[in-house]
């Protein structure tokens, strides 16, 4: 027969009382509510009073310590929308929120969706990574989704729904440096060649000659060229967004919205005249249909700007037209790097051309280059110690 229902205070932060049905039950206070200022409880439940006051006294224990984690049933997929919604939507950029929608959707949701976010460990973690290894996915690819879950968790913690980030406890795949190719020195000529009279070809020849990423150069504006000075500075590019009918527009170049300068040489110049001089007259033949708000320095017969996806697709083009079909809009940019490298520029310098965040980035993407450019030295100095032998002779 169940005993007589009894309640008795632990240390005046809870509670024991044996139930109608002979259970066991110890309430204990939590915390406090923000909103109402009443006692937070929990309760928890044993067989015996020696099993729940055991399970009490580790609620008070984490409770004490601040350690105590409220029981929460979110789920991943539940927090990751409500973590897009309120805390990227208004702080990234629309580029990046539809890059961490992807990657939430193709990746993070299908595999740890629906485990509760307070279950994640690291190991479930790092079966997600280890499952986009196998699947043939690049150690970049799951590097950025294990930084949208980091960033996920980590302000789950901030807000008191997980006490760790479970992304700490799994270990990404070792990285590997992906070789460039840029366009070699007989390779140079004919894509000059190749791109002489396109609508493009001042653009794909700035990229070349001035190191542009093709966003940087597509989002370029007259503003921000200094003929006088031949100087450059980079603060914006064009970008879309990356979703059915998406829209373009000007966005920072960086993260951190510091412009850049740079003094490439003066044959970039001359195609920017070139393009000077081809806008002007197509703004002459569109009259009052001529539309160029952003006073872009590559646009359109209209004045509108160029699609990022047709620059890339005529470039391909051009690229397998000189035999190079593996080339990209981007290996202009490497290209425009190691010619640098190779005409003796130093690596600092090179980094502020590229718009690198450090030199050693510069100089381990650049690797090769930089061990012919060490060989170069090495003959220079062979070639200073042999003069100073013969004089001596």
């Amino acid at each position: 027969m169940p005993r007589k229902s009894n309640t008795r205070a632990a240390q005046g932060a809870g509670s024991i009382r044996q139930r109608a049905d002979g259970t066991w039950e110890a309430r204990i206070t939590v915390g406090t509510d923000p909103g109402t200022g009443k006692p937070e409880r929990k309760s928890v439940y044993g067989k015996t009073q020696a099993d729940v006051r055991k399970k009490m006294t580790a609620v008070l224990r984490a409770v004490d310590s601040g350690t105590y984690q409220a029981p929460d049933k979110t789920t991943v997929a539940e927090w990751l929308d409500e973590w897009m919604k309120t805390f990227c939507a208004v702080k990234v950029k629309p580029l990046t929120y539809s890059s961490y929608e992807v990657a939430i959707k193709n990746h993070i949701k299908p595999a740890i969706g629906a485990v509760k976010i307070q279950a994640v460990k690291g190991v479930h973690i790092q079966k997600l990574y280890n499952s986009m290894t196998a699947a043939g996915l690049s150690p970049k690819t799951v590097k950025n989704v294990a930084a949208i879950l980091h960033k996920a968790f980590s302000v789950a913690q901030k807000q008191g729904m997980v006490q760790g980030n479970p992304c700490d406890a799994a270990e990404l795949p070792k990285a590997t440096q992906k070789e460039i190719k840029p366009l070699t020195d007989a390779e140079i000529p004919l894509f000059l060649q190749a791109i002489k009279g396109l609508s493009m070809e001042n653009a794909y020849a700035l990229c070349l000659f001035a190191g542009l990423r093709e966003g940087e150069c597509l989002g370029l504006s007259w503003e921000q060229v200094d003929f006088k000075a031949q100087r450059i500075t980079i603060s914006q590019q064009l970008q879309k967004e990356k979703k059915k009918n998406a829209a373009y527009y000007i966005a920072p170049s960086t993260k951190s919205g510091k412009p850049r300068q740079i003094e490439p040489p003066e044959i970039a110049f001359q195609y920017l005249r070139a393009e000077r001089k081809r806008q002007a007259e197509n703004r002459l033949a569109a009259g009052e249909l001529w539309n160029n708000p952003d006073d872009l320095v590559f646009t359109d017969a209209m004045g509108g700007h160029l699609r990022i996806s047709t620059f890339y697709k005529t470039f391909k083009r051009i690229a397998e037209s000189i035999g190079r079909p593996d080339a990209r809009p981007h290996d202009l940019r490497h290209t425009a790097a190691t010619v640098a490298i190779a005409a003796g520029a130093d690596i600092k310098s090179v980094q502020d051309l590229l718009g690198h965040a450090t030199a050693s980035f510069t100089l381990n993407v650049y690797a090769h280059t930089s061990d012919q450019m060490k060989k170069d030295t090495a003959a220079r100095m062979q070639n200073y110690y042999d003069n100073l032998t013969a004089k001596k002779a």
